[in-house]
């Protein structure tokens, strides 16, 4: 049989267009327009989050974010802030969607900036289109490494911690956490993370790190659900027969919710301790299972509303929450570092602020207080990775109702500065 070529396909071709024209036509360039007018704005930024399904609540608190950003920077200097024009986009998780929408807010609305994008998949698709447009992208909560390696170009940054990072500090910590253990014979570790980008790249950087502080471990057992799996008993009745020491786990938002809730019917925590060093610390975690939330488990997140004990990050959570009657999951704060750095960047910048050269120089130097620093730290990104480095908090989920409807958070913290993480890189002055 004789393979066909695509030119053989052509007669599809009408059909298809037609299709694409339609889902451009109505997939809306925005849901809201925030910030200066289009006449009166310096620099257009256009915002690509999911606002539905299990991953819109870390879009519609990113919007939430964006807001306090925005007072936050009239409140500073409003003298000196750059009129921001901020476009939101719903990207639905879907690459296509966002694909969409990204050329919409450069093409049509004359967008010099991308900023947000929840999924690493999707983030993937949308650094494309920065580079071949010479769009700056600034990720704020997608975490794959792979962006600022393999993908990395010019006019991408990122400002929140990605998966090399969190992975690092979580190899770091099993090596302290399981001193006792490690000086006896390897950990046993299980894991289990979503079947697509995301997933495969915070076991390839957990793997790295764990080599890279010499922790002796075994592995016991890889698991790949889909993302937003329905029904997760399957994989904890292999994890509960694998018996490792530790699981790892890389799920989040409401898959990680459904695994956690699903898992407490088992012997799955008693039998193993479990992490998750990515986001399974995050607020909304706590806030949905309520005191459904184990006890123990060893998780970190982006941000936390109980740590750092700083007046900023105070200020940050308790805006939030005067805003929405609720406290904000992680995305929030990704969202509010990313329109704070555009503005500072674009400050920094002076008269040459549409000079795209200017302004990666005044991202590859910036230095951002961020409400997630510690006191006297200041988050600092990385010249040649475009990676910003922050400090890495780990924590144990312990009792506390300080933040309902939470009855659990972090407490008991494992915290882990650049320079431990990584001691050949020098902290800039």
């Amino acid at each position: 049989m004789t393979k066909k070529k695509f030119g053989d396909y052509c007669w599809y071709r009408p059909f298809l267009s037609a299709i694409f024209f339609l889902l451009f036509l109505t997939t809306p360039v925005c849901a809201e327009a925030l910030g200066a007018s289009e006449n009166q704005a310096d620099i257009t930024v256009g915002c690509l989050y999911p606002m539905s399904g299990r991953a819109g609540i870390l879009g519609r608190d990113s919007v939430v974010g964006i807001r306090l950003a925005l007072e936050y920077l009239e409140q500073q200097a409003p003298e000196d802030s750059p009129r921001l024009r901020i476009l939101l986009g719903d990207t639905k998780s879907k690459v296509s969607t966002a694909s969409i929408l990204a050329r919409r807010f450069i093409e049509d609305e004359g967008a010099s900036f991308l900023c947000g994008v929840v999924n690493s998949s999707v983030a993937i698709e949308v650094t494309s289109i920065a580079e071949e447009t010479g769009t700056f992208f600034i990720g704020t909560d997608h975490a794959s490494s792979r962006l600022t390696g393999e993908f990395l170009h010019d006019r991408y940054f990122r400002v929140t911690n990605d998966t090399q990072q969190s992975m690092t500090a979580g190899a770091l910590f099993i090596k302290e956490y399981f001193s006792n253990h490690l000086s006896k014979k390897p950990l046993r570790i299980s894991y289990l993370g979503p079947d697509y980008e995301y997933g495969y790249q915070v076991w390839a950087d957990f793997r790295e790190a764990l080599e890279r502080f010499n922790v002796d471990y075994e592995i016991t057992g890889i698991l790949w659900p889909r993302l937003n799996e329905p029904d997760y008993s399957h994989y904890i009745n292999e994890l509960i027969k694998e018996k490792p020491d530790l699981v790892v786990n890389s799920l989040w938002g409401g898959d990680f919710v459904a695994f956690v809730t699903q898992a407490t019917n088992t012997a799955l925590f008693q039998s193993s301790r479990f992490a998750n060093f990515e986001k399974g610390g995050d607020y909304e975690i706590f806030a949905q299972l309520g005191n459904k939330m184990p006890l123990g488990l060893l998780l970190a997140s982006r941000h936390h509303n109980n740590w750092p004990e700083t007046e900023f990050n105070h200020w940050f959570v308790e805006e939030f929450r005067r805003k929405t009657g609720y406290y904000p999951s992680s995305g929030a704060q990704g969202a509010f570092t990313g329109i704070v750095a555009i503005a500072e960047a674009v400050k920094k910048a002076g008269v040459n602020y549409k000079d795209p050269t200017v302004i990666q120089q005044a991202f590859e130097t910036l230095i951002l207080a961020t409400p997630e620093d510690p006191a006297g730290f200041k988050s600092y990104m990385d010249p040649g990775s475009h990676q910003i480095r922050q400090v890495m908090a780990i924590g144990e989920t312990v009792s506390d109702d300080r933040y309902p409807p939470a009855t659990v958070i972090l407490g008991n913290w494992h915290i882990y500065y650049p320079a431990e993480l990584e001691p050949d890189f020098t902290e800039p002055d």
